[in-house]
């Protein structure tokens, strides 16, 4: 049947074109080979479809029924190609989004609303959430991760860095004495992030790093409760800086050791590695990852 097909395309493009050598050049084929499929789709029909002579050809009675077939077949074929490549410049379809769920308090959800506004046919389905969903496994077209990315053979692009500092309750620093290096506040109350390094280097213009090893009285596997319980008075904690908001100017919290840095995280995209690189995945990533900039 597929050999049927392209016969009849043949069949008609030496219609249109008058001579089997006009038909040729537009399809860029030998004459020779031109002839050969119009004389096997005779064959095969038990029919002639064209009147050959050295200056025209012409249609029989069979040709004719079959040229208006033959002609409305092209046009439906060319009618899907267009509307493929009509959605090739208007990208549509759904793309499955997850991340961590502190990320939802950040300027990433800002970014992906542009997106949308950009990209009207993409319907985006976003799932901010602390459950690490696997990409491959969980039909995930992209991921982001924040923090240090494993060895994995998924894709991954890094997006942005995300600053972080050391914060407590003010009620919390009230009842200490104001720290002037991190080694002051080694032994004090922690509160950690299960899923990060438990060390942290801390850096000041002048000054060697000085890297900390705390023993945390809390841990905790959610970024959102780890700030939660730092802004309620149970210790300090390194948090990204976004989460501080508003609690920073009324007083409720402070940074602590201002004068002192923690390396920031890094927010990743990460997706599958089959992917079509010019797909709705690679458009979305790239639109993230120039935003950051």
């Amino acid at each position: 049947m597929i050999d049927q097909l392209r016969q009849i395309a043949i069949f008609a493009k030496a219609v249109d074109h008058g001579s089997f050598r006009a038909a040729a050049k537009a399809l860029r084929l030998s004459p020779s080979v031109v002839s050969h499929h119009i004389t096997h789709l005779e064959e095969q029909l038990g029919v002639a479809l064209l009147y050959r002579s050295t200056r025209k050809l012409s249609l029989t009675r069979d040709g004719e029924q079959l040229i208006g077939a033959a002609r409305a077949m092209i046009d439906a074929a060319e009618a899907g190609l267009n509307a493929i490549s009509d959605l090739a410049a208007q990208p549509s379809g759904v793309l499955r989004v997850t991340a961590p769920a502190v990320l939802a308090q950040s300027s990433i959800v800002k970014r992906m609303a542009e997106f949308s506004i950009a990209y009207p046919g993409v319907r985006l389905n976003l799932d901010f959430s602390d459950l690490r969903r696997e990409v491959i496994g969980d039909g995930i077209d992209v991921a982001l991760r924040m923090g240090w990315l494993e060895d994995s053979a998924l894709k991954a692009r890094k997006l942005y860095d995300v600053d972080r500092c050391l914060v407590a309750a003010s009620s919390y620093l009230s009842t200490r004495p104001t720290p002037n290096t991190p080694k002051d506040v080694e032994h004090w109350d922690w509160v950690e992030l299960t899923q990060v390094k438990p060390m942290s280097e801390f850096q000041k213009a002048g000054h060697q790093p000085e890297l900390l090893k705390p023993a945390a009285r809390l841990s905790v596997n959610d970024a959102h409760a780890l700030y939660h319980l730092a802004r309620s008075g149970a210790g300090l904690a390194i948090v990204p800086d976004f989460l501080m908001g508003e609690d920073a100017a009324a007083g409720v919290v402070r940074h602590v050791l201002p004068d002192w840095s923690v390396a920031p995280v890094g927010v990743f995209a990460v997706w599958p590695p089959n992917a079509p690189k010019e797909g709705l995945t690679s458009l979305f990533v790239k639109f993230l990852a120039e935003a950051a900039h």
